[in-house]
């Protein structure tokens, strides 16, 4: 059996759970060229419902498109983490907004304030999901930084490149100065 890697993005509606999916996807999909399927469920409502997305990455062809036991497990919020955390592989890396996760399962979590760098750094806290790929990245190498920031460039509205380019590198920045310290 050959290489498959599942993660589950978790949050709330409105926090760009979906759209992180899908740029995830197209990274390493489109741009890295590995196999690649993305899922997407939210709840009923439009904005601040539960809201989770799949993408499973492998070197061949994706038998079964959801996640069995993700091997990464993003949680935007303390709701996500509680209730995904348990499907998590053993040996799988938990990493969680710490503006909003307080109550951390594992001591091997790695906790970064998505939210708050979006809003202190960048002043558009809309943007955390795109600080949250550019440490998920770095931090796992499940897709190159180059094929995600031009899955990012290609999905964001026109006029806010700069911005979500930004929102890429204070996640980079964010995860390296994590592995500096661990």
């Amino acid at each position: 059996m050959g290489y498959r890697y599942e993660v589950r993005l978790s949050g709330s509606g409105g926090q760009g759970i979906i759209m992180a999916g899908i740029i995830l996807a197209e990274a390493a999909g489109v741009h890295d060229g590995k196999y690649v399927c993305q899922t997407q469920s939210y709840g009923p409502e439009a904005r601040g419902g539960a809201s989770k997305a799949e993408v499973v990455i492998s070197d061949e062809e994706i038998d079964y498109p959801k996640a069995i036991k993700p091997d990464l497990l993003l949680a935007m919020n303390q709701k996500s983490c509680d209730a995904y955390f348990f499907d998590l592989k053993p040996e799988g890396t938990l990493v969680v907004d710490s503006t909003f996760v307080k109550q951390i399962p594992t001591t091997r979590a790695i906790a970064l304030p998505f939210t708050q760098l979006a809003r202190a750094e960048l002043k558009k806290e809309m943007v955390a999901n795109i600080v949250a790929l550019g440490a998920l990245a770095t931090l796992t190498k499940v897709v190159s930084l180059a094929s995600l920031e031009a899955a990012v460039l290609g999905r964001v509205p026109p006029g806010t490149e700069e911005l979500n380019r930004k929102a890429l590198e204070t996640g980079i920045n964010a995860a390296k100065l994590y592995m500096q310290g661990h």
